[in-house]
C-alpha cells in the first residue's frame, strides 16, 4: 500500500481523477454541442451545414434588402400605372342625361332628342337630333366645364343640368347620369 500514499501514487490518482472529470466535462460538452447543431439545423435547414447561424443571418438580410427594393419598384410602377389609369377615366363619359321632346310643336311624341355626355371636368358634347315629319337634323356642341362653346338651346341646357345634377340615390357615388 505504499504505492498508494507515496507522492507518484497520489499523483497517478489525481491525473485518474482529473482525466475522469475532463472525459465527463468532454462529453457534456458535446452533448451540449449536439444539442446546438441539432437547433441549427432546425433553423438553417438540412442543406446549410457549411453555413453558421451568422452568415445565414447576412444571406436573410440581403434577401430581405433585394426583396424589399422589389417590392418598392414593383409599387412605383403599380402607382405610375394607376395615374395613368386615373387620368384616362378622366376622360370618359361621366356624366350622361338624356332630355325627350317635341321640337315643333306638332304632338308627334316627343320625337326629338338632346344628350349630353360629359367627363369628370363636365367637358363633352350635348347631341340634338331634331325630328320633323319630312326631315331630321343632328345637331353637336362641344361643352367646357358645364357650359355650352356655342349657345345652348334650352332642352340642351336642359340635357346638360339634368347630367350634373346629383340623384338623392346617387351622392355617395360620385359621377353619374340619366
Amino acid at each position: 500500500m505504499d504505492e498508494l500514499t507515496s507522492t507518484t501514487g497520489i499523483v497517478a490518482i489525481a491525473g485518474c481523477a482529473v482525466a475522469v472529470i475532463a472525459l465527463g466535462v468532454a462529453s457534456s460538452v458535446a452533448v451540449a454541442l449536439r444539442r446546438v447543431r441539432r437547433d441549427q439545423r432546425a433553423v438553417l435547414g438540412e442543406g446549410m451545414r457549411a453555413t453558421d447561424l451568422v452568415s445565414h443571418a447576412a444571406g436573410l438580410e440581403r434577401e430581405y434588402r433585394a426583396l424589399h427594393a422589389f417590392v418598392e419598384e414593383a409599387a412605383g410602377r403599380l402607382h405610375e400605372r394607376m395615374g395613368a389609369a386615373e387620368a384616362r377615366l378622366d376622360g370618359a363619359i361621366a356624366y350622361h342625361a338624356l332630355v325627350r321632346y317635341d321640337a315643333y310643336g306638332e304632338m308627334s311624341g316627343h320625337q326629338s332628342t338632346s344628350i349630353a355626355l360629359l367627363d369628370a371636368q363636365r367637358n363633352g358634347v350635348v347631341l340634338s337630333s331634331i325630328m320633323h315629319r319630312d326631315a331630321a337634323r343632328l345637331y353637336a356642341k362641344q361643352v367646357h366645364r358645364g357650359r355650352g362653346e356655342l349657345e345652348l338651346s334650352p332642352e340642351e341646357a336642359e340635357a346638360v343640368r339634368l347630367a350634373l345634377e346629383p340623384d338623392d340615390a346617387d351622392l355617395d357615388a360620385g359621377p353619374r347620369g340619366r
